[in-house]
């Protein structure tokens, strides 16, 4: 099977107060062992962003079993699904040392235009990113509710955002809506993610935010000039005790 697969030793720097891995820094993780394989299959930089071709995240989901703390070993695997037209679906699976399932996520990917900024196939150029099937394949994401609350804020992208895209990294927002969520959820476990990404965030761009609390979950969006850009939701659950 093509799968990719990788160890690592969970770093003080990727964590956070409570010595859990940081949500930003565990889908850095992926992103990055995604692109890693992406490269062995003929796919990476050389063929995307040296031509003028990005990778981009359109949606994301993690279901959370445990979420791996400070020097802690585990084992990261990915593999890209079937494509489905413009999209490419890819499934993550993190294990602890005995290969205990800590988290499984999917992530629906694109490509595009860095002058038009536009999504493009990927026959169109070039890129073909065979799609295979291993039986621990989590659901594909679907996008999450958006929150009603009447109450908005205001977040201009600032430069340490910003990756070489030219927007605002979607590992980014996870930052963005823990520092806004109330604390009593902060201290519960992490049991579900769910992203939307529905426009990009550029340097200095206005964001206003609209959140609030439903129940264990935290919902958070964001528009700029009327136009949506993201939705986020994390759902929690009391820790055991």
């Amino acid at each position: 099977m093509n799968l990719f697969e990788r160890d690592y030793r969970i770093a003080y720097s990727d964590t956070d107060i409570r010595r859990r891995l940081r949500l930003s820094r565990l889908f850095t993780l992926l992103q990055e062992a995604a692109m890693d394989h992406a490269t062995l299959l003929g796919a990476g930089r050389e063929s995307t962003l040296d031509r003028g071709i990005l990778w981009i995240v359109t949606l994301q989901q993690a279901i959370i079993h445990r979420m791996p703390v400070y020097d802690e070993p585990v084992r990261i695997v990915t593999w890209p699904g079937k494509p489905r037209h413009l999209l490419l679906p890819r499934f993550y699976r993190v294990t602890d040392e005995q290969g205990n399932a800590l988290i499984e996520a999917s992530s629906l990917w694109a490509l595009m235009d860095a002058d038009t900024r536009k999504a493009v196939f990927p026959e169109q150029c070039g890129i073909a990113v065979p799609g295979m099937q291993t039986g621990l394949e989590s659901a594909l994401p679907r996008p999450p509710q958006a929150p009603q609350a009447d109450e908005t804020s205001t977040f201009t992208v600032p430069y340490s955002y910003v990756d070489q895209n030219g927007h605002m990294n979607n590992t980014r927002y996870f930052d963005l809506a823990e520092d806004r969520m109330p604390d009593a959820l902060r201290t519960q476990k992490l049991v579900r993610v769910c992203t939307e990404y529905s426009r990009e965030a550029r340097l200095d761009e206005p964001i206003t935010l609209k959140s609030e609390r439903s129940g264990d979950t935290f919902l958070i969006a964001g528009e700029c000039d009327g136009q949506k850009l993201f939705k986020l939701s994390l759902t929690y659950a009391p820790d055991e005790p």
